[in-house]
């Protein structure tokens, strides 16, 4: 995943690997966050609407429901809220903070810089 992101902001940027310039040196130079922060950041999103739901809601009731019986052989498959809770750990923030849509907002967003250079249209 971050091959190609470098590949595209390499070909955007009109760069190649023999140019020898480092990636953090591109990345900075175009002002955008790393792909997998971004997608960390939309995973939280809708994380932070579904925890400030009350609690006998559907959509609240759903995502904390655990299905009875036994599981299929091997390795079980990784659930959202696992992807979650490791995202949160990640990112240093806790399940209190989605109480206040202004914190949690602050809290997950991976925000890119304006870049440097290009005119803006107006």
């Amino acid at each position: 995943m971050h091959v190609a992101e470098m590949r595209m902001f390499r070909w955007m940027s009109g760069l190649t690997k023999k140019d020898k310039i480092k990636n953090e040196y591109i990345r900075g130079s175009l002002g955008v966050a790393p792909i997998d922060a971004k997608m960390r950041e939309h995973r939280l999103r809708p994380f932070g609407h579904v925890q400030r739901r009350d609690a006998n809601h559907p959509i609240r009731r759903i995502a904390e429901v655990q299905i009875p019986g036994r599981s299929r052989r091997g390795r079980p498959k990784k659930t959202w809220g696992e992807t979650i809770r490791w995202d949160m750990l990640v990112k240093g923030i806790n399940i209190d903070m989605t109480q206040d849509r202004i914190v949690w907002r602050n809290a997950i967003r991976e925000g890119s810089r304006p870049r440097i250079g290009i005119r803006q249209r107006g």
